[in-house]
């Protein structure tokens, strides 16, 4: 038995310009909103889907704890997180080792964006509320949509108008050091919902040309620096 399940595919909107070759598309997507009360856009953060469960720290295969040298200070939170969470598992965005973004006002490494609890994802109210509990930010609210009081139009409208937007941490190319938008952005039912549901509850855009580092990025792979790590005139200089 394994130790931790994946999250599972995120399936992207069609008019997500992001994908790949192993991305999945929710064409019918619009029918599976209409059945929700609530949506909830969060900002999808440029960095590594990590796990913290009872058992310790997954990421990218959940066959056994990562040994990625980035997700050593993880280690160290979740000894003291590790007897609190029972049959929870957090998920979050791990953003110690810098992608293809950086992040000039970063406050932390570790954003918290779902928890699971047997074959249950939790509802946002929920996921907020075990974040704080257990002194884990998470991942930027961008958006709330209620369903019943818009149309295909307006909502497409509005995921496209929030992925233009810069990162609330700010958000800059790592290649050319200029400004850049948000990764893209995640769409999820603000209500709980069965895991086997979630390529019906939870949706995302990219934008497109996103991914720039290549597969042997980890070798020369840097840390994040947080924002109170920074000279002031680093500060003042990305706002």
């Amino acid at each position: 038995m394994s130790l931790s399940r994946k999250y599972g595919r995120t399936y992207h909107y069609p008019f997500s310009p992001g994908t790949t070759s192993d991305d999945r598309i929710n064409w019918g997507y619009w029918t599976d909103l209409e059945q929700m009360e609530t949506v909830i856009h969060t900002e999808k953060l440029d960095g590594e889907n990590t796990c913290l469960n009872q058992y310790g720290v997954f990421a990218r295969s959940h066959a056994a704890p990562t040994r990625h040298p980035w997700a050593g200070y993880l280690k160290e939170r979740w000894q003291w997180l590790r007897r609190d969470l029972g049959e929870l598992e957090i998920f979050g965005e791990n953003l110690y080792a810098i992608h293809s973004i950086a992040y000039p006002r970063l406050e932390e490494h570790f954003f918290v964006f779902a928890v699971r609890e047997g074959d249950q994802w939790l509802g946002w109210e929920e996921v907020q509320f075990y974040a704080a509990m257990m002194d884990l930010p998470t991942v930027p609210v961008v958006g709330t949509t209620r369903m019943a009081d818009t149309s295909v139009e307006a909502y497409e409208q509005t995921v496209l108008a929030l992925v233009k937007e810069p990162s609330r941490f700010g958000s800059e190319d790592v290649h050319t050091g200029q400004p850049c938008s948000c990764e893209g952005i995640v769409s999820r039912n603000a209500a709980s919902f069965p895991v086997a549901e979630m390529a019906h509850q939870v949706f995302k855009y990219v934008r497109a040309g996103h991914v720039k580092t290549d597969e042997h990025w980890t070798r020369k792979w840097r840390r994040a620096p947080l924002i109170h790590e920074k000279p002031k005139k680093d500060v003042d200089a990305n706002g």
